[in-house]
């Protein structure tokens, strides 16, 4: 089981769907479970890479990219070389270009999302991803579709709120990142979810109960103009969350916009 401790801010007090806001902060982070979170990173990557790693055909220039965005916005505590990264945890991570997704999922708690609008698209497309901690979605069924299509299973995702999504998709600009955050209490901590459970247990105060919340980045990228959308999961203990409610209800499943 791996637990953060601490929170940066309170999901209870995001705003309104799509909740989406202007990033003051760093996009990229690091917390208190880094060690223990990279370990299952590294272990699902070689264990399980066909279901974590995922890139389309042409997506390759947008993800290295996106891998020199990302090397270039580490925080504190990392060190770059020409070659190679010592992460926070003293464990070099070489920038093996010729295997991107792979070499990301070894150097960020974040997942890496990679979402291209071509010339004739009404849409952002999921073109490539590294997703090691997903929260009741599959990437396998989610690769190569377009927003609309990814958020079918989304309750409350209609036409309005899909407008609105694509335009803020559209509108992300050059150095000008937004965030979002969700919200889903549950019963199991396993931070690989890619599945909803069978049955959706109420929560009870005598219930084993946990948060699970995602800090949600979106950058455009200044030369493939691809958006890379980041996911840093949270998960605590209820006694650790900040501004907890009294009872919270667990959330619908969600992909890209869960809530």
């Amino acid at each position: 089981m791996i637990l953060q401790r601490h929170l940066p801010y309170d999901p209870a007090e995001r705003p309104r769907l799509p909740g989406i806001q202007p990033l003051s902060e760093p996009w990229i982070v690091t917390d208190d479970a880094f060690a223990e979170q990279m370990a299952e990173r590294a272990r699902l990557i070689e264990t399980d890479r066909d279901a974590v790693l995922a890139e389309r055909p042409g997506a390759r220039p947008a993800v290295l990219e996106a891998l020199e965005a990302i090397v270039a916005a580490l925080p504190d505590g990392y060190k770059v070389a020409a070659d190679h990264v010592v992460r926070p945890d003293d464990n070099a991570v070489a920038l093996d270009r010729d295997d991107p997704l792979a070499t990301l999922g070894r150097l960020v708690q974040e997942d890496v999302c990679v979402l291209e609008r071509g010339e004739d698209a009404a849409e952002h497309v999921l073109t490539a991803a590294m997703l090691c901690f997903p929260a009741r979605w599959r990437l396998s069924e989610k690769i190569g579709h377009p927003l609309t299509t990814i958020h079918d299973p989304v309750p409350d995702y209609d036409g309005n709120i899909a407008r609105r999504v694509q335009r803020l998709f559209d509108g992300i600009g050059v150095g000008r990142p937004l965030w979002r955050c969700n919200e889903l209490w549950t019963a199991d901590p396993t931070l690989y979810q890619p599945d909803p459970p069978a049955t959706r247990p109420k929560w009870s105060r005598e219930a084993p109960d946990y948060l699970r919340t995602e800090r949600q980045c979106l950058v455009r990228l200044p030369q493939t103009r691809a958006v890379v959308f980041t996911i840093h999961t949270y998960m605590l203990e209820r006694a650790d969350v900040p501004g907890v409610r009294e009872r919270p209800e667990e959330a619908p499943a969600g992909t890209l916009r869960p809530d």
